[in-house]
């Protein structure tokens, strides 16, 4: 079991209202140190409200955390240290180069020269952004400007980086880069909160979920618990003996027919002890079949079922509005 002190950010009833509506309704989790913890829900459900009171920009009305050991409240200057943000928004100013907005998150840090310059032409070559490094900002393609972002906050040597939505509007090659560098961060030991509309990202990423709905956390585990919480998995028997078909559709109990197929469709959670219950039962009823696939649920399922909601649309062109809607809803 984690200790209280392993935990990177703990939170306990944590609220917040705009007027008559309550954005966040009470919520807790805790975060051990070196993972990646990723707050799903959809459009308005809280998750930028959430980020923006853990990394000091706004007030909670109620509960507590704390980050990095400090708490939220009492040492919110020590937490700032602590932590990097990078927003739906890239924070890069276009009008400079590459170079000169990493200096500027060197001054903010209050880096000396010589330190200053170290960190950056690491970040930059970490980065892949050495050669646009003179370049103004304005020129770099999205998945450079996103990486550009990150670089600046890790100029301070955070041990939490929030992430709110990092690779909303990048093509498919920048988000797999995006998610290597959150991968390595991790592998260094820094913290991710990540929040996204993309429930691959977070299958892929995540240690541990969590889902917002209605300002509530209505479940958070890791990927393979949550799928476990939605029915739905099935074994997909097909046969090219039409004999053995009916013969296993007729036999096997609650199973679903596709006489088109020649498939039978087993309601099961896909464990060791089901398949081979179902291998045993073929093996003596001396019926072979030709396919046999394991299907579960997948986080889309999972996302509709506890939220009610579609599954995101997870648009790889122009930059998706979700996150700005996001913001605009929990005002």
């Amino acid at each position: 079991m984690t200790k209280d002190h392993e935990f990177a950010i703990t939170a306990t009833g944590l609220r917040k209202s705009y007027g008559d509506r309550t954005v966040l309704d009470g919520i807790d989790f805790r975060v051990p140190g070196g993972t990646v913890f990723s707050l799903l829900g959809p459009n308005g459900a809280g998750k930028t409200t959430a980020v923006n009171i853990l990394s000091t920009l706004i007030s909670a009305d109620d509960g507590q955390a704390r980050i990095a050991g400090h708490d939220l409240t009492a040492e919110a200057q020590a937490v700032r240290a602590a932590i990097g943000v990078t927003g739906q928004f890239s924070a890069v100013d276009g009008l400079i180069t590459g170079e000169e907005n990493m200096l500027l998150m060197a001054d903010l840090h209050h880096l000396s020269r010589t330190a200053g310059r170290r960190v950056i032409t690491e970040l930059l070559e970490r980065f892949d952004l050495a050669d646009a490094a003179k370049k103004p900002a304005s020129t770099y393609s999205g998945g450079m400007k996103r990486r550009l972002d990150i670089a600046m906050t890790l100029v301070g040597d955070p041990r939490i980086i929030f992430l709110d939505e990092p690779t909303t509007g990048l093509d498919p090659r920048s988000r797999h880069t995006m998610w290597q560098i959150i991968r390595e961060l991790v592998s260094g030991g820094v913290t991710v909160f990540l929040t996204t509309q993309y429930l691959d990202e977070a299958d892929q990423l995540a240690d541990r979920i969590a889902v917002l709905n209605g300002g509530r956390l209505v479940a958070e585990g890791s990927a393979e618990e949550l799928k476990r919480l939605v029915p739905g998995g099935h074994v997909r028997l097909r046969f090219s003996d039409p004999v053995a078909y009916e013969r296993a559709a007729t036999a096997l109990r609650e199973t679903t027919r596709d006489d088109a197929a020649l498939a039978v469709q087993i309601p099961s959670d896909g464990t060791q002890r089901e398949l081979r219950a179902i291998l045993d039962w073929l093996d003596s009823a001396g019926i072979e079949a030709d396919e046999l696939s394991v299907h579960t649920p997948d986080l889309d399922d999972v996302f509709f079922a506890l939220t009610g909601n579609p599954v995101p649309t997870q648009s790889t062109g122009s930059a998706n509005p979700a996150g700005a809607a996001d913001k605009e809803n929990a005002r």
